[in-house]
Order: C-alpha cells, then structure tokens, then sequence
C-alpha cells in the first residue's frame, strides 16, 4: 500500500474541492484549511473548515491517517467547544465535528463518544474501491449468511 500523510489527503481534497462539496451535499462552503484554534498559549489546527448555509452551523472535519484513537475525540471535542464559544454567531446552530480515518474500532468509539453532547461523527475512509473481485467475494458471504438463518 501506498504511504501518505494527513496533509496529502488534504491538498488532494482541496485540489478537488467541487467534487468533495458536491459529495458532501447541498449547503457546504469552504471556510478553510488548517483552521487556527487559539487556546490558553497554545495554537490547534483543524483540518478542513465548512459553514453549511442551510443547517447554519460549522463542519469541522479532522483527517487521520491511521486508526482514529480515543484521544481523537476529546480533541474535536476541545475544537467544537472553542468554536461554540468563540467563532459561532449567536444565530448559529452548534457545530458538528466529522472524524474520518483509516480504520476504527467501534467499541472503542463508543466508550470515548459516550457522554459528549457535542455532534461528534467517526468513520472510515477507503482511499481505492475494493476490485470487482472482492466485492463479489463480499457480497456471497453475505447472501450465504443469509441462506443459512
């Protein structure tokens, strides 16, 4: 598999931002890209920064390269709470955060989403579409699973 870092599927969104807003849906547009958060002496950045129109609120997306960890999500959390506090007017609905990495454990995800009242969403990212083969392979596996209930 190739190797990559954050940042180069960064530029590759923003190099084709149409088609990612486009993906993303009706509403989306883009704030910014490695947003500064000011926090106490210390500078975050968040990735990718969008205000959709219609919901009137802010998408904050962070991008990780290999399996979302726990850690992940106190920091969006940290960025939504900054935003909410900070960058959103006071006609703005609360900010929803977006984490998309490589893999993640959904018991993991879980455990460290419980609690948080934040918008707070984890999923995962294929950066190439499975072959035909494997599809296909995927797709009796699960039309044999439910032949045999």
């Amino acid at each position: 598999m190739e190797h990559y870092k954050e940042s180069d599927l960064e530029k590759a969104l923003k190099d084709n931002m149409e088609r990612f807003l486009l993906e993303l849906g009706r509403g989306f547009a883009f704030v910014g890209r490695q947003y500064i958060i000011p926090v106490g002496s210390r500078n975050f950045k968040v990735d990718l920064v969008f205000y959709h129109c219609i919901l009137k609120c802010y998408v904050l997306i962070d991008l990780k390269r290999n399996e979302i960890e726990h850690y992940d999500i106190g920091q969006m959390n940290l960025y939504l709470n900054y935003f909410k506090n900070e960058v959103c007017m006071p006609d703005d609905n609360p900010p929803i955060g977006i984490i998309l990495g490589a893999k993640k454990d959904q018991i993991l995800m879980e455990y460290a989403l419980q609690g948080i009242t934040n918008q707070l969403f984890v999923a995962r990212y294929q950066l190439y579409l499975p072959k035909k083969e494997e599809l296909q392979a995927q797709l009796n596996k699960i039309l044999n699973n439910i032949e045999t209930l």
